[in-house]
């Protein structure tokens, strides 16, 4: 009788958002005792459509950024994109459907300006905030089955369609969304409930508070901006309230 061993997949992924506070989490999750990460922060497994693209997916190329030698109780990785990139979630389904899903969501309207910070500081982006939403909004009015990775200010801070896909595929006791708010002030509290999420011992972590990751702005949001945004967010951020049961006051 052949015995075939069974291959081990990856446990959880944290799938967004992208400016919400990633980077810290990577940290963090990277210095707990029982939880195996991947070689790298961002794999873009799941958003690779040159990888889905082939008749046979080959997931050996993603399980093999993790070394499972190591015997750690979990294992996972952190690729933002995965929240907003609509094909993911069904990618993810096939691939694991046991998988737990973390989310990190931010004000949609600081996220957004976080985001064009950061792809004006790369030389991405030439056009002042205002100016890089209305094309945003245009090229989406346009061709509005496009998504767009980098000059997706406002379109991945429409949570509710993103968080609804997610619903609809897997079970709620696999999803875990939290608030980058709250996340940034009271860390170890959600920490500890992130963990509880993965099945890890919190006792077993040493907590060192790591200040989220602040990148240098060219300017500041103006109040213009912030209502305008508002203007666009504020049925979204509605729907967000209903579906996670949160208070989102503080996002308008």
């Amino acid at each position: 009788m052949l015995i075939f061993n069974k291959r081990q997949k990856v446990d959880f992924i944290v799938c967004g958002t992208q400016k919400g506070g990633t980077s810290a989490l990577d940290y963090y999750l990277r210095k707990h005792p029982e939880i195996g990460m991947a070689n790298k922060k961002e794999l873009h497994f799941f958003d690779n459509e040159n990888i889905f693209n082939q008749k046979k997916i080959k997931y050996s190329q993603y399980e093999n950024q993790f070394n499972f030698k190591l015997k750690k109780k979990v294992y996972g990785e952190i690729t933002p994109i995965y929240m907003y990139w609509k094909p993911c979630c069904k990618r993810i389904w096939d691939y694991n459907p046991n998988i737990k899903l973390i989310f990190i969501l931010r004000n949609p309207i600081e996220r957004a300006f976080s985001h064009w910070n950061m792809e004006f500081d790369k030389n991405l982006e030439s056009n002042n905030f205002i100016n890089s939403i209305q094309t945003e909004i245009n090229n989406n009015t346009n061709q509005p089955d496009l998504q767009h990775r980098v000059k997706s200010y406002i379109y991945r801070g429409f949570y509710s369609e993103q968080i609804i896909r997610f619903k609809n595929t897997f079970p709620e006791n696999q999803l875990k969304f939290v608030k980058y708010e709250d996340f940034k002030i009271h860390q170890q509290e959600k920490l500890n409930d992130i963990f509880n999420f993965l099945g890890v011992n919190s006792n077993n972590y040493f907590y060192e508070r790591r200040t989220i990751h602040k990148r240098k702005k060219h300017s500041n949001i103006s109040q213009e901006s912030k209502d305008f945004l508002i203007n666009i967010f504020r049925e979204d951020i509605k729907k967000v309230e209903s579906l996670l049961n949160w208070n989102c006051n503080d996002w308008c």
